[in-house]
């Protein structure tokens, strides 16, 4: 059963636009080789926490879920301080089109992705309305988009077990910049 959602009528307040995130230039120049140090250098970046949730759902198996879960928990709650040093107050806009904001909004979309796989059903739900409240746009992304361009499953993840695919160049510094979604299977040191 999908997250019962709907688009957020009175969202009211200024759009908050993280900064740059330095882990995002280092990802797209150091490639998959050089990921994991990225990551330790860069434990602020929700980007980095996003593409390792992402990975672990990729994983399909119970310890990839619980992986993904923590992660994306990980990634959302330095995304939440991001965003309040950044002036937000917990609600209003965060535009999925503003880059920077990405690695919070898909640590949002894993972190509910993985609560439903284990079960975890109202912390879904809230997931999956907050990132509705945040930006409709990634909502419509991120819980429409799989790897085979199927619709998505029932319960909202990607039937394949995929994470999104990568945002389009225009939305992107660098083609290569997520070249660690579909890359981080292996998330070990």
């Amino acid at each position: 059963m999908s997250p019962e959602t709907h688009p957020n009528l009175l969202a009211t307040g200024p759009e908050t636009r993280l900064p740059e995130d330095p882990a995002l230039t280092e990802l797209t120049h150091g490639g998959l080789e050089r990921f994991l140090d990225v990551v330790r250098a860069h434990p602020t970046s929700s980007l980095c926490w996003a593409l390792l949730a992402e990975g672990s759902l990729l994983e399909q198996s119970p310890g990839g879920d619980v992986a993904a879960y923590a992660y994306a928990r990980t990634g959302y709650h330095r995304g939440l301080d991001a965003l309040r040093r950044s002036g937000w107050k917990g609600s209003g806009p965060v535009p999925w089109d503003h880059v920077p904001n990405q690695g919070f909004l898909r640590c949002l979309w894993a972190l509910g992705v993985a609560a439903g796989r284990i079960g975890e059903v109202e912390e879904q739900e809230r997931c999956a309305q907050f990132l509705r409240d945040s930006s409709e746009q990634a909502y419509q992304v991120l819980s429409a988009t799989t790897s085979d361009g199927d619709e998505p499953a029932e319960d909202g993840s990607p039937k394949s077990g995929a994470a999104p695919d990568e945002p389009e160049a225009d939305d992107v510094e660098s083609d290569d910049a997520n070249q660690g979604v579909t890359n981080t299977g292996d998330t070990t040191d």
